[in-house]
């Protein structure tokens, strides 16, 4: 690896870090083109952009430029073309992020939900970033709004009717409302308000596939620390708890793309929960950072359980089995 290459790939890491001289580091991040059609155009590409976004504001320096390739099916029509590209700008252009180069084409075998891959560049200063191997013990760890959002936001959007009839309409309502939490941007911005490394946050990652649990095992890998987990802090919504019954979904290991798992100094915790609240995040200190090479625990009451190293997410699985049942509802 060059030696310019201060992080490279590394399982539970979301950007490399590259030193481009004058105290200056150049956070890159890439991540495959998500558009799910039952959420609207609109709303499909606000999530594909905000999907890699989070990964590069979990590093604390917000990016600025985007590399995009899209690869679209034959036959996508002009109309969504139009529709999927302004949405695109205008996500970015929120985010002040600029489209600098890229690839637009329609193939034969190219289908949604994917449909190519973008990588977005920041540059700031070298010590102003952080990434999950800083993490270390003693560290509190904090967590963003609950488990299983994007599983449950999705599922809701894709299957409304089924949703509706199984759970009721105030849970679908509510499912459907987290469709504009699946985005750690404003979580991650907050946090480091409350001061980076020493002064405050060591680390943050974005919890997606594999949910909470593979999350918190990837944090722990990356540092080489151990975890210890309360599960009767992790906040967890209604249309959550509901939902995820309803459809046997386990709501910790389920996608949730919207939740952000944050390392801090213990004496730092409460400034960065006072912060999320100000912007409306709900989080909440679930554990700390202990010895080296100790796991994670999760304790429920008085059973301590350790977490796998690896988790197989069941909520593709069960939307692929929900999306002909919602289509026989008529």
């Amino acid at each position: 690896m060059r030696g310019e290459v201060i992080v490279g790939p590394q399982s539970g890491v979301d950007v490399g870090v590259v030193d481009i001289g004058h105290d200056q580091v150049a956070v890159l991040t890439t991540d495959p083109l998500y558009i799910f059609p039952p959420f609207g155009w609109d709303r499909a590409a606000w999530c594909a952009i905000h999907i890699i976004a989070s990964d590069a504001f979990t590093s604390g320096i917000a990016p600025q430029y985007m590399s995009i390739d899209l690869t679209l099916p034959l036959d996508t029509d002009d109309r969504a073309l139009e529709s999927i590209w302004t949405a695109i700008h205008c996500a970015c252009d929120d985010l002040g992020v600029a489209v600098v180069t890229g690839h637009t084409g329609r193939y034969e075998g190219c289908e949604f939900p994917i449909v190519g891959s973008a990588t977005m560049i920041g540059i700031g200063p070298s010590g102003g970033y952080v990434v999950p191997s800083m993490a270390r013990v003693g560290d509190h760890v904090i967590v963003t709004k609950g488990p299983a959002i994007e599983a449950t936001a999705t599922l809701a959007a894709a299957c409304p009717k089924l949703v509706g009839s199984r759970c009721g309409q105030d849970c679908l309502r509510q499912a459907q409302a987290l469709l504009e939490r699946m985005s750690v941007v404003d979580d991650a911005k907050a946090a480091i308000q409350a001061g980076i490394h020493d002064r405050g946050v060591t680390s943050m990652h974005d919890a997606t596939e594999g949910g909470l649990w593979n999350a918190l095992a990837e944090v722990s890998r990356a540092c080489q620390c151990g975890m210890r987990v309360d599960r009767s802090q992790i906040p967890m919504p209604q249309a959550v708890s509901e939902l995820c019954a309803a459809f046997n979904l386990d709501p910790f290991v389920s996608s949730s793309e919207g939740t952000l798992v944050i390392t801090c100094r213990p004496g730092k915790s409460a400034d960065v929960i006072s912060i999320l609240g100000q912007s409306g995040i709900e989080a909440a200190v679930i554990g700390e950072m202990c010895g080296k090479h100790s796991g994670v625990m999760v304790a429920e009451g008085a059973v301590l359980t350790e977490l796998p190293n690896e988790f197989s997410d069941p909520f593709w699985p069960v939307l692929r089995q929900a999306l002909p049942e919602e289509a026989t509802l008529g």
